[in-house]
């Protein structure tokens, strides 16, 4: 179950006490809690004994916590954010960091976090760089125990997960230094699904910022009002190995903090339950559990060679190459949509130990051919590996073949995100792929769809080429579901 917790940046208008109330009354388990004027101040009197009373509250509640440093005018009141570790004077932001590491330090943090800032003009990029490398330097010398998780800023010096792999190099790769990654910034700015980022980034995750976000905009929005898909991301969090805090980064929404706070909680375990979802083979016909599949290879004369082969596990790769020359390429009556070839492999697979599946069927896929990929493909619903193969899905997707674009769209495209999900459906229909190899179409369709669909349908006729009937159902079906729903109160 993932970690919830709230930033307190978004509750600025709040004493810290309170807001620490408040968070833990709605159900977060942890707070990600800015250092600022009015939330425990790191330059102001009594600090020793204010971080001890924190410190006790937290337990008390029952609080996670990590500790952020984005204050605005915490060190400078006229310049925002100022000064960096890019500044002249950045040796102010490097005492402010050790400050900030002690007191997470005190409080049991489990991450402190920081970032670069955006580079003054009158700064060469290469001085700049310089400074950032040293000053993170500087401060993971005085971190002990504590975590740093640098994060990625749009805008800023280091702004995606590659500029982040660079600052990392240039340190040393030091086990103390590691990745504060917001969700909303993958969408905003990075160029692969955000899904795709946090598998990609999970053993380096520290500290994890959640927030709703619309491409090539750098603004924080309640869930719901851009255009992240979250159960598949939660899904890609929880199958990371990440079991550090998940906490929702709101700070331009103080004004209505405790109701914005209980959205967002609800939101987030409504998508955590989307995400747990498993595949019900019962409910889904069209899919086909390993039992079936090897009831459907048990009359042919498959059967005894695949027998030998899954009780030999050390031979599995030769297995899986020679499959289609040991058991043939018939279609399985018994299991439709897959030839035997398929069957063997898939369940050649479904038969590895969890720790070797996701690798074997990676390194499978990248060095098989057609029949091979389509295998893996088709397998990958069978095996418990979570979302960390979904780059096999995309690839697929990018190629022009009809039957690997198929098998990408079956049962394990419940881990696409809606986005890259949509545009391959709308791939399916230009290379006519029958959208019946869609699964789950008619339950994940919505409106984006359908307006691509439309848009697609007046391209067809303005070209005097007909709209493919299966396509045309669905844009019909789709247009009368949402023509019927009930207003809401804002309309």
């Amino acid at each position: 179950m993932i970690r919830f917790g709230y930033g307190t940046n978004g509750f600025a208008n709040h004493r810290l006490t309170d807001a620490l109330d408040v968070i833990a009354g709605l159900g977060y388990t942890g707070v990600a809690l800015t250092l600022d004027h009015h939330h425990l101040d790191p330059y102001a009197d009594g600090l020793a004994l204010r971080v001890t009373k924190i410190a006790d509250r937290l337990r008390t509640l029952g609080l996670g916590v990590v500790v952020e440093t984005g204050a605005r005018y915490l060190l400078d009141p006229r310049r925002k954010h100022a000064p960096t570790l890019l500044d002249d004077d950045r040796d102010r932001r490097i005492d402010f960091l050790n400050r900030a590491v002690a007191i997470g330090a005190d409080l049991g943090a489990e991450a402190v976090s920081c970032w670069s800032g955006i580079r003054p003009a009158h700064v060469p990029p290469e001085l700049a760089w310089e400074r950032l490398v040293d000053g993170c330097a500087r401060v993971l010398d005085r971190a002990g125990g504590v975590p740093l998780g640098f994060e990625p800023e749009p805008g800023m010096l280091v702004d995606t997960i590659a500029g982040w792999h660079g600052l990392r190099r240039a340190l040393g790769a030091p086990d103390g230094f590691g990745l504060t990654l917001d969700i909303g910034h993958c969408r905003c700015n990075e160029p692969d699904p955000v899904p795709d980022c946090v598998t990609a980034v999970g053993p380096y995750l520290v500290n994890v910022q959640i927030d709703d976000m619309r491409r090539g905009t750098h603004e924080h929005l309640e869930f719901g009002d851009g255009e992240i898909d979250f159960p598949p991301v939660l899904r890609a969090l929880a199958g990371s190995g990440y079991r550090g805090l998940v906490a929702v980064e709101l700070p331009r929404h103080s004004h209505a903090a405790p109701d914005v706070a209980a959205r967002s909680l609800t939101f987030l375990r409504h998508a955590e339950e989307r995400a747990e979802e498993r595949i019900d083979f019962r409910r889904r016909p069209n899919v086909m559990p390993p039992e079936r599949l090897r009831a459907a290879l048990r009359d042919t004369p498959a059967a005894t060679w695949l027998d030998e082969a899954l009780t030999h596990p050390d031979t599995f790769t030769r297995s899986f190459t020679s499959a289609g020359r040991r058991t043939g390429r018939a279609p399985l009556p018994a299991a439709p949509g897959w030839t035997a070839d398929e069957a063997a492999r898939a369940l050649l697979l479904a038969a590895l130990p969890q720790d070797r599946a996701a690798t074997e069927a990676q390194d499978l896929y990248h060095h098989g051919d057609a029949d091979e990929k389509r295998a893996v493909l088709k397998a990958l619903a069978l095996l418990p590996i979570g979302p960390r193969a979904v780059p096999l899905l995309h690839d697929a997707i990018r190629t022009n073949d009809a039957r690997l674009l198929a098998a990408a769209l079956g049962p394990y495209a419940t881990h696409l995100d809606q986005a890259a999900w949509r545009q391959a459906v709308l791939k399916c229909v230009f290379m006519g792929v029958p959208l019946s190899e869609v699964d789950r179409l008619d339950e994940r369709a919505d409106a984006e769809l359908a307006a691509m669909l439309t848009a697609f349908a007046e391209e067809r006729q303005a070209a005097g080429r007909p709209m493919p009937a299966d396509a045309a159902a669905l844009l019909s079906r789709l247009t009368s579901r949402l023509t019927s729903r009930p207003p809401t109160e804002e309309s």
